[in-house]
């Protein structure tokens, strides 16, 4: 959220910010609340009212990010993260409605499921687990909110846009919630083997966060990309148990890597997809660009905003991206 309001400033835009810092930091806003063009409100995206508040003073266009962040939140607290993602995707949608303003809905990778194609394109089936395991609320939940988006674009003309994320990482996000890679970038920076989950063999694309917001913000000012649904992600893909490596090589920690059952992480049987790569080439052609920054450069920026949070014990007072 920090990095989309920087670049829509950069870009002459005029900025509201809603959050409730349930996970994110005013520390991470301190450069652009110095700008007039930039007004933070606190509270919570599922209050219709402050939401309205906000969208009628001259507002054209909402990215709704507002979410339950990482793994390990919503495995602790399922009923938030259903009454959360549920209750703030519909309140906005109502007031967009209302108003008749450009929306922008961040979805997730997640919401592909138990699905084992090489590559995942839009328009490809969901396959969600059963529902006595929570691990997947938080894919049916973003994938209600798809739903919940297309039905106000064909019953009410909203001008929607789902953008599915894969694996954001940058600077300013934090591995408490889950995170894989500030996770290990903590762990090798602090001297403590590198946790993986499981045998390490599943892949995953990791794509830098501003990549993710140049994506966002052409797919809004593209009048091409409404009704529809993108993936933005990186191409590259690269086991977990090789990207422990990377960040071992890059940090110059020879820390070596523990493995961790899911069982002994979460405390049950957990569904962990074994690929979760894009095809972007709707992306490419509707905005002429896709993410491709280097893993290894973005691993490096990391690295490098990590170490002096390491360095005087104040890694966890960052927040996410």
């Amino acid at each position: 959220g920090s990095h989309l309001c920087e670049a829509l400033l950069a870009g002459g835009w005029r900025v509201s910010i809603l959050d409730d810092l349930s996970t994110g930091s005013e520390q991470n806003l301190k450069d652009v609340l110095e700008s007039p063009e930039c007004v933070l409100h606190i509270g919570q995206a599922e209050d219709e009212g402050l939401v309205e508040s906000i969208v009628r003073d001259g507002v054209t266009t909402v990215f709704h990010l507002a979410s339950v962040v990482g793994v390990q939140k919503v495995m602790a607290d399922t009923v938030q993260t259903i009454a959360k993602m549920q209750h703030s995707t519909e309140a906005v949608l109502k007031v967009c409605s209302r108003f008749g303003v450009r929306f922008l809905l961040t979805s997730s990778s997640e919401v592909y499921g138990d699905s084992e194609r090489e590559r995942f394109r839009e328009d490809d089936p969901a396959i969600i687990g059963p529902s006595h395991h929570r691990r997947w609320c938080y894919a049916a939940g973003k994938l209600m909110d798809e739903f919940n988006a297309y039905a106000y674009y064909y019953s009410n003309q909203l001008p929607v846009t789902v953008v599915r994320l894969f694996n954001t990482i940058g600077p300013r996000q934090v591995g408490r919630y889950g995170m894989v890679v500030p996770r290990f970038v903590r762990q090798a920076l602090s001297g403590e083997p590198i946790t993986v989950y499981g045998d390490g063999l599943q892949s995953r694309s990791f794509t830098s966060v501003r990549d993710v917001v140049r994506c966002l913000i052409a797919l809004a000012e593209c009048s091409d990309a409404i009704g529809k649904t993108f993936n933005v992600g990186g191409s590259c893909e690269v086991r977990i148990c090789d990207l422990a490596e990377k960040v071992c090589g890059l940090t110059g920690c020879d820390v070596g890597v523990r493995h961790l059952s899911y069982e002994e992480v979460y405390g049950e049987k957990f569904d962990d997809m074994r690929r979760r790569v894009p095809d972007t080439s709707r992306l490419r052609q509707t905005i002429g660009y896709a993410p491709d920054t280097p893993l290894e450069m973005i691993l490096q920026e990391i690295i490098d905003w990590m170490k002096p949070q390491v360095a005087g014990s104040g890694y966890e007072s960052g927040e996410s991206v």
